[in-house]
């Protein structure tokens, strides 16, 4: 075993985790590439050929990386683990009114788990994965994550759930670089067509981006269960019919199926009277945000209320907020409203660039 140790790095085929692990190989370390096969494209009802991170010529090209460097590849089929965990999950939020968020259960619920199992049956000290993102131990003793450099690539957002046992032995080797670069290393590395691959920000199960037709596909008895229910406006006013709640997301705006001579979004999703409410865009904006299920990184809990960045989604640029722990649930207030709650997103907590945990937005 090399002095710097031996690790298992997570190769999706892609040119962030290829580098990523390349990197490990030329800082010293003993490289271990493994690909996980998550989800199969005919299983999820699609026709077309299969793209992303579980196709075989993703895995065909993690493993010929892995074999030009000489360092072993292998292959984990995780598609139960994923399927019953990740996929029941996302169907039974939509369904439940809920808009869910798969890659943040993939990662702290199927991902890390899978890895750190399969890294210590091949006696490795560390794991690594292609995020652009930091970690480091603080102070206090407790490993933090924190914002990537590239802040257009920043993936700490759906790092919020991994657990302190996991981040102690995981390490983000791209976290100081920015895209460019790294496409820039993968040219250097005389990997061309690696280099110029093209990203995908579709959920890596619904590669077609089209959830409804994936929901009918999991649950053919969707539409007969629950069937067309009604457009109201806030004040409960009929204005139109719909086809089934689970179709529709907070903030939507186009495909309502309806015109009402201006625009109108989703501000409210009622499963118990299969309702779905719309309103004008100020509608869409609240004060205050009560959070489920929180995982705290950067400390161990919040004795008194806290000042914080929050971002309830992804590219959410977030708001000013005061966090106010009451055990398992952290209430939010905003400075100023903010646009598109929506429950079952996510809402991940920052104090300057450090992410100091998060959890699942409540209705």
């Amino acid at each position: 075993m090399s002095k710097k140790g031996r690790v298992l790095v997570a190769m999706s085929g892609g040119v962030d985790s290829s580098v990523a692990a390349v990197m490990l190989h030329e800082q010293g370390y003993e490289v271990i590439g493994i690909t996980m096969k998550t989800w199969d494209y005919a299983s999820a009802g699609g026709s077309s050929k299969e793209t992303g991170c579980c196709s075989l010529d993703s895995i065909n090209d993690a493993r010929s990386l892995a074999v030009s460097y000489g360092f072993p590849h292998y292959i984990l089929d995780i598609r139960d683990e994923f399927g019953d965990f990740v996929i029941d999950n996302f169907v039974d939020e939509y369904i439940a009114g809920r808009t869910p968020n798969p890659c943040v259960l993939c990662n702290t619920h199927i991902k890390w788990s899978a890895l750190m199992k399969r890294a210590d049956k091949l006696d490795c000290e560390f794991i690594a994965t292609g995020h652009y993102a930091n970690i480091r131990m603080h102070d206090n003793g407790r490993y933090v994550i924190s914002k990537g450099r590239d802040e257009h690539k920043d993936q700490s957002y759906v790092l919020w759930g991994v657990s302190q046992e996991n981040l102690a032995r995981t390490q983000f080797p791209l976290g100081n670089f920015t895209k460019k670069e790294i496409r820039q290393m993968a040219f250097e590395m005389g990997q061309d067509e690696l280099a110029k691959k093209s990203e995908s920000y579709e959920i890596c199960f619904v590669p077609d981006n089209d959830y409804r037709a994936f929901l009918r596909h999991k649950r053919p008895t969707l539409d007969e269960e629950i069937g067309p229910g009604n457009f109201i406006l806030s004040d409960g006013t009929v204005v139109g019919k719909h086809i089934g709640y689970p179709y529709f997301t907070i903030g939507q705006r186009k495909g309502l199926g309806i015109a009402l001579g201006k625009p109108m979004f989703v501000i409210e999703i009622l499963p118990e009277s299969n309702s779905v409410v719309l309103g004008e865009e100020h509608e869409l904006e609240k004060s205050q945000a009560f959070v489920r299920d929180i995982n705290l990184i950067k400390y161990a809990s919040l004795a008194e209320p806290m000042e914080a960045i929050t971002k309830i989604r992804y590219k959410d640029p977030g708001a000013h907020s005061t966090l106010t722990q009451q055990g398992n649930i952290m209430q939010v207030d905003f400075a100023h409203n903010v646009k598109g709650i929506a429950p079952g997103q996510s809402a991940v907590f920052y104090e300057g660039n450090d992410l100091l945990g998060g959890g699942f937005l409540m209705k």
